[in-house]
């Protein structure tokens, strides 16, 4: 169990906005949690070095980009050592196209999404990763027809405080 941090409303209020709002400029974020300018940069740094705020990025909207296929692939190991989910963890690492990797509980091990340009690339890249003897024993995956929304920012308010929004 990872440690947490102690966090008050204006930390709060702070990684709202800037899960919004990352390019604004620590005037503006001040403005908006209500703490004066010093303060706000100094709570923030703090975040940053706590390593609660891990780093700011762009939302790239990849359809405006052209052609890509997601895939979400379900992957069972072959054995459950401690070692063989470091060792696959660290192949499946090395793969670019592998966005996102966890481990989970249930019917398979780990839950890999994947972008990719196209599903003949995927079928490759597939290859490639039972070809590089990382412990995979099988996998299922699952294209993404369409994606009515997301990427959303974090419930942080409900995560933080507890208290339902609906209240």
């Amino acid at each position: 169990m990872h440690s947490t941090a102690s966090l008050d409303k204006f930390d709060i209020k702070i990684l709202v906005h800037l899960q919004r709002e990352g390019r604004c400029s620590n005037v503006e974020l001040a403005a908006a949690v209500g703490l004066s300018e010093s303060p706000c940069l100094l709570r923030t740094k703090r975040l940053q070095d706590m390593g609660v705020i891990r780093g700011y990025g762009a939302d790239v909207a990849l359809e405006k980009l052209g052609s890509h296929v997601i895939v979400f692939s379900e992957v069972t190991l072959g054995s459950h050592r401690s070692q063989d989910f470091r060792k696959f963890e660290a192949g499946a690492a090395t793969y670019r196209e592998i966005v996102e990797c966890y481990n989970i509980s249930g019917g398979y091990d780990y839950l890999l999404k994947i972008v990719v340009p196209g599903v003949a690339y995927f079928q490759a890249l597939m290859e490639r990763l039972l070809d590089a003897d990382i412990g995979i024993e099988k996998f299922a995956s699952r294209i993404v027809l369409r994606q009515p929304f997301g990427p959303r920012d974090h419930p942080l308010t409900i995560l933080l405080t507890r208290e339902p929004e609906w209240e």
